[in-house]
């Protein structure tokens, strides 16, 4: 009788109740699933995206659009930025007239760009892209701006360098190129943005070549 007594007891027990330990099974599902929802939706915003130089997405300060947009205030036609994040930057670009494209290797940012254009009127005068910049030839592009970071200065330089027209205006933000002398500096700080004319760049380049045959036409062999 004892025996019997202790079994209905375990029965009766919540802690053994099918109902609670179903409830529990529940509960660590929507736990886990809402981590799970949540991780899906922010990673691709905070993640690097897979570049041949690691690019992370931090998104422009109103300060430094700010700064890019009076720098080209003059400006007009084609814009692009280079790596374009959540599209900030071509969308205030396109609000001032220009027709602004955006390249960007992360597809939830892309797919949120395109609706924040959208959302903001302006998505007949933008377009967003997923590419490799290294892929995309900028040659048709007026006005080019970067959020770039030291590592891939010194490549984007040369991949300019060789592909804008000279009536092209480079404005690079956060870092300056290497060796390009900047025409105008704005801002302070990491709002900083470095204006070049493709003009001088490539003019400078054509200077240095030419000092280099006359070097090499006076030197002995």
């Amino acid at each position: 009788m004892c025996d019997s007594g202790q079994s209905e007891e375990a029965r009766d027990s919540p802690r053994g109740s099918p109902v609670i330990k179903r409830l529990g099974i529940i509960a660590t599902c929507a736990v886990g699933g809402s981590l799970f929802a949540l991780y899906a939706v922010a990673a691709p915003f905070v993640a690097p995206a897979l570049r041949k130089v690691c690019l992370p997405f931090v998104p422009a300060t109103s300060t430094q659009v700010r700064n890019v947009l009076d720098v080209l205030r003059a400006r007009s036609g084609t814009l692009v930025d280079i790596g374009s994040g959540d599209g900030r930057i071509v969308i205030a670009a396109a609000k001032q007239g220009f027709h602004s494209v955006g390249f960007e290797l992360n597809p939830w940012l892309v797919w949120y760009s395109r609706y924040r254009a959208w959302r903001e009127g302006v998505h007949l005068h933008t377009s967003f892209h997923i590419s490799d910049l290294w892929k995309v030839s900028f040659a048709q592009y007026s006005n080019v701006v970067i959020f770039g970071v030291p590592q891939m200065m010194e490549q984007l330089e040369a991949k300019l360098q060789s592909e804008l027209q000279t009536s092209a205006k480079v404005v690079a933000c956060r870092f300056p190129f290497p060796t390009w002398s900047p025409d105008h500096v704005a801002g302070e700080g990491i709002d900083t943005v470095w204006v070049y004319d493709a003009k001088t760049f490539k003019s400078q380049v054509t200077t240095a070549k030419l000092l280099k045959n006359s070097e090499d036409r006076r030197t002995p062999h």
